[in-house]
């Protein structure tokens, strides 16, 4: 027997919105401004920075560096004080304090200036992210998982309208007016996620609804071992190759998503650089939905493994190839996986059941972005395409721990009542099924 999530009925949920996809509208807006504007507008702007503010190759891989350690300090804050993730206070002055970080850029020259801008706007992108998906985890938990998987797109719209409106400025203006062009941007998707419902503390009465109505329908009771983790399901093996593959693909991407527009632009002058950054953005916008879909099917191990391997392909595309058809297949490739994988990695990990999969893997991820650019900085004094095909191989490698990983992958296992697992063989259950544990 297959145990799948419970979902009440939206109507008779006391803590679902009125309307889901205004939700996921609000939400769309924060995670564009936080991460789609905030976080990945540098990617098209550096190329203005290195030929008009005089930014060396090191110093751009300095600031990205800068603004992934911020990222992580913003994660922490996060997982260290649970109470942030319902702030909506904390949301506003996260967006304002954003906000004024790229309006200041264009204020200075100096370097160390830019570096702590960046590390500043680190934090606010990731306490953004936090409580933008801590609320849709909360508020739409009895909807689709499509659901949620659209405003996850959100990420994709910011990089889309972001490298847009770059694009547009370039022959016009310079990068001082592709910063301010962008803190204006990230102030509409400000005001459009103001009012944002954050997380809110669950309460027993809700707890106690969840396990009568579980057992009306004579459905399976399951409940996660939290209070002893000796009680919980021994997937250690697993959530190692795991952590590997996602702390992998955190050195992996981030490189592409810093450099890419840099690489295409050393090897193709003029707009195309600009062009497919504004089609990765494009194309993550239905990644995370599709991907969500597919694990109805594929299991998430699987799904992991093809993600990460069609990724490395369209990373290595533009050093390998180069030309318009191969940067514009990159940047679909790669948008059309780096949300996914992400997704994919942290739903694998609460279903192992590992005592804070999620915190564990989002430090590992969090810190392989760190490494990224300091990684390549070496590379990048014989242009980009080495760092590109460096990045190409640590994706891939994080698609060999992936393959590791769905050697006697516990497809069926759930814990009850914090007893020991339970593998149900069922080996006549569709793919469907086993995609479907989350």
């Amino acid at each position: 027997m297959s145990v799948r999530p419970l979902r009440a009925s939206p109507a008779g949920s006391a803590g679902a919105p009125h309307s889901p996809w205004r939700h996921v509208a609000q939400a769309a807006a924060a995670l564009a401004a936080g991460m789609g504007v905030g976080r990945f507008v540098y990617t098209p702007i550096l190329p203005l920075m290195h030929a008009g503010a005089g930014l060396s190759a090191s110093a751009g891989a300095n600031l990205a560096t800068a603004n992934y350690v911020g990222y992580l300090l913003g994660a922490l804050v996060g997982i260290l004080a649970p109470a942030v993730v319902r702030s909506r206070a904390l949301l506003r002055a996260s967006l304002v304090v954003l906000t004024g970080t790229l309006a200041a850029m264009p204020a200075t020259h100096d370097t160390a200036v830019w570096c702590a801008l960046r590390l500043l706007a680190g934090v606010a992108s990731a306490l953004i992210f936090v409580i933008a998906v801590s609320s849709l985890l909360s508020h739409l938990r009895e909807y689709p998982a499509h659901l949620p998987g659209w405003a996850f797109g959100g990420v994709g719209a910011g990089i889309a309208l972001s490298g847009l409106l770059v694009l547009l400025l370039r022959p016009v203006a310079d990068w001082r007016a592709a910063w301010w062009a962008s803190a204006a941007l990230a102030a509409v998707l400000a005001v459009a996620s103001w009012n944002l419902r954050p997380e809110e503390p669950p309460t027993a009465t809700q707890a106690t609804q969840a396990i009568q109505a579980a057992q009306a329908t004579g459905a399976t009771t399951v409940i996660a071992a939290t209070a002893d983790s000796s009680d919980g399901p021994r997937t250690h093996r697993w959530f190692t190759a795991l952590f590997a593959s996602y702390t992998l693909e955190g050195i992996g991407y981030i490189i592409a998503g810093t450099f890419l527009v840099a690489a295409i632009e050393q090897s193709s002058p003029g707009p195309l650089g600009g062009g497919a950054w504004v089609l990765v953005g494009l194309a993550a916008v239905p990644s995370s939905a599709l991907w969500a879909r597919l694990g109805r099917r594929w299991s998430r191990p699987d799904l992991l493994l093809a993600a990460l391997v069609v990724q490395a392909v369209g990373i290595a595309l533009p050093a390998l190839i180069g030309g318009a058809p191969a940067a514009l297949a990159s940047a679909v490739l790669f948008g059309a996986t780096f949300i996914g994988v992400s997704t994919l990695a942290l739903a694998t990990g609460a279903h192992l059941e590992f005592p804070r999969s999620v915190a564990l893997l989002t430090a590992g991820y969090s810190g392989g972005q760190i490494l990224g650019p300091l990684v390549v900085a070496p590379l990048l004094h014989h242009g980009y395409q080495q760092a590109l095909i460096l990045a190409a191989s640590v994706v891939l490698v994080a698609a060999v721990a992936a393959a590791v990983l769905r050697i006697g992958f516990p497809h069926h296992m759930v814990v009850v009542r914090a007893t020991a697992p339970v593998r149900q063989p069922a080996p006549t259950e569709s793919a469907a099924d086993a995609g479907s544990h989350r």
